[in-house]
């Protein structure tokens, strides 16, 4: 199948796919989930790539993984985990079971958990020892950090709880400058490890709680922490009542849903939360009942596909016109590249197609001011994917956000439809003549068939945020499932663990550099020379 579409694309790629652009493709090439639309018009995709490509969904087994997925199998082949992050906005879908229990009462009746001590937090029923909670920080690192974030800003419009902090790095920086702007006697610190051993996160939640002992009796009272050690948690203080556990088959990069949402839960209320829920839920539906044809996870799976694997381009730039969502490229950085940036198939055999694409972005439209230079003129064609609400929050400035989305729009147009040397001549004509003309044409030509998706909604709102983030977990995965790679395992990020945790004694000088490569030892040298 890769052949048949590698050859299909050599003899189409040197076309200009605005010329396909008319009424009917666009019907054609756009697929609906409820409320929100996928445009994949502007991309080289034809009928029969888009055959040759739903083929390969057949060809792998799509369909029965994702029954598999859905139904609790172990399919972390390589941790022997099920895989059920969907189990935690299954808010009415029915049982779900693993190793023959039911896991649902158990999620249902933390969730019921989280959302009493959120009210109690909201309404001043828990306080701290100086009065009601005025801030909450959220101590976490990668999937503990990344999706709460970029949740809790990108709802920003129906925060109405304490204000949320998040501190990941373990650079001190961090923390000192989240905490400097708290009072310890009103601040709720969440610390979210399952283990409750992340060095990171350890060593910050100790920061914060000898921070907060300078000023207050009993600082563990005002923590909380997601975590499944309920051994660790009680030694660090923390009462059981303010521990919310998850499970194994619950990924970092897919643990918002539950536990690790709770600081966006304290931001927008426990029913915010479950409208949140609540759209995750509808994707989830949507993604095991469209044909694939109509199937948004899957189709935007297979735009994916053709751009990387297929024409070879190693990027994808993620551009929401949204300012709330700031941080989606960020947190798609960690969901879509640690996922599947594997070198190695299911079988441990080396695989035969590039893995995963290089994911970054920043919104729109101060992109423009920054890096669309390259998108637009340079010499690798990135495929970029447009995010655009109809409406912002900011009724007042409606006006400005009409144009916000003229330039989401004109930018996907001028990527595919470029401009020709001619049209070029033409613009500076009346300022330049002969050698110099053509010169300063030249500068203005863009090459223009390059490739983008637009995915359009009515308002982020925290259901759509919901139907977001689970359309493109479900994308992570179907293109996992395709280059037969397992999406829910992260060895590595486990060498640079061990390999740190060696070096801190060399470079805190109670063990010597020898048998450190030279440049390691030279560069810890140089650093406790200068002070580390």
């Amino acid at each position: 199948m890769w052949i048949a579409l590698r050859a299909h694309h050599g003899a189409i790629k040197d076309r200009r796919f605005e010329t396909l652009v008319d009424a009917a493709r666009a019907a054609d090439f756009t697929v609906q989930a409820g409320d929100m639309v996928l445009d994949y018009a502007k991309t080289n995709i034809d009928e029969t790539a888009r055959k040759l490509l739903i083929d390969l969904l057949d060809q792998a087994g799509v369909a029965a993984k994702r029954d598999a997925m859905f139904s609790g199998a172990p399919i972390n082949e390589t941790e022997g985990r099920a895989v059920l992050h969907t189990a935690l906005r299954n808010l009415d879908g029915g049982p779900v079971m693993v190793d023959g229990a039911n896991v649902m009462e158990g999620v249902l009746a933390t969730l019921d958990r989280m959302g009493s001590f959120a009210r109690d937090v909201r309404s001043g029923a828990f306080t701290g020892q100086g009065g009601q909670i005025t801030d909450v920080v959220n101590i976490g690192i990668g999937g503990s950090d990344l999706g709460p974030a970029m949740a809790v800003r990108a709802l920003a419009p129906y925060h109405d709880g304490p204000r949320c902090h998040f501190v990941s790095n373990v650079d001190p920086a961090d923390i000192a400058q989240v905490l400097r702007g708290c009072d310890p006697a009103t601040t709720l610190v969440i610390v979210a490890s399952k283990t409750f051993t992340t060095i990171e996160t350890m060593t910050n939640a100790q920061t914060a709680k000898a921070w907060m002992g300078e000023t207050v009796e009993n600082p563990a009272a005002q923590f909380a922490a997601l975590s499944t050690s309920d051994e660790k948690t009680m030694a660090f203080g923390i009462d059981p009542s303010r521990v919310f556990g998850f499970e194994d088959w619950v990924g970092g990069r897919y643990s918002m849903w539950g536990p690790i949402g709770l600081s966006l839960m304290m931001a927008i209320g426990p029913d915010a939360f479950r409208a949140f829920l609540r759209g995750a839920q509808a994707m989830d539906t949507h993604f095991r009942a469209a044909d694939w044809s109509e199937n948004m996870p899957a189709l935007l799976a297979l735009v994916g596909i053709w751009h990387n694997q297929v024409c070879g381009h190693a990027t994808r730039a993620v551009l929401p016109y949204d300012n709330n969502l700031a941080r989606l490229p960020a947190y798609l950085q960690q969901l879509e590249m640690e996922s599947n940036g594997k070198g190695v198939s299911m079988d441990g055999a080396d695989l035969t197609v590039q893995s995963g694409p290089v994911v970054w972005g920043e919104p729109g439209t101060n992109g423009q001011h920054a890096f669309y230079q390259l998108i637009h003129q340079g010499t690798r064609v990135i495929p970029c994917e447009f995010l655009v609400a109809a409406r912002g929050h900011e009724d007042d400035l409606h006006h400005q956000h009409q144009l916000l989305v003229a330039n989401c729009l004109a930018q996907s147009e001028a990527l595919m439809k470029g401009r020709d040397l001619d049209t070029a001549r033409a613009k500076v004509a009346d300022k330049f003549a002969g050698d110099e003309l053509e010169r300063q044409a030249r500068h203005r030509v863009f090459p223009g068939n390059r490739p983008s998706t637009t995915l359009a909604y009515p308002q982020l709102d925290p259901f759509t945020l919901g139907q977001i983030i689970a359309l493109y977990e479900h994308r992570v995965f179907v293109e996992g499932v395709v280059l037969g790679i397992n999406s829910y395992d992260q060895w590595g990020v486990e060498l640079g663990k061990e390999l740190a945790t060696a070096l801190q004694p060399v470079v805190e000088g109670t063990q010597s550099a020898d048998g450190k490569d030279g440049s390691t030892a030279a560069l810890v040298g140089f650093l406790r020379n200068n002070g580390v």
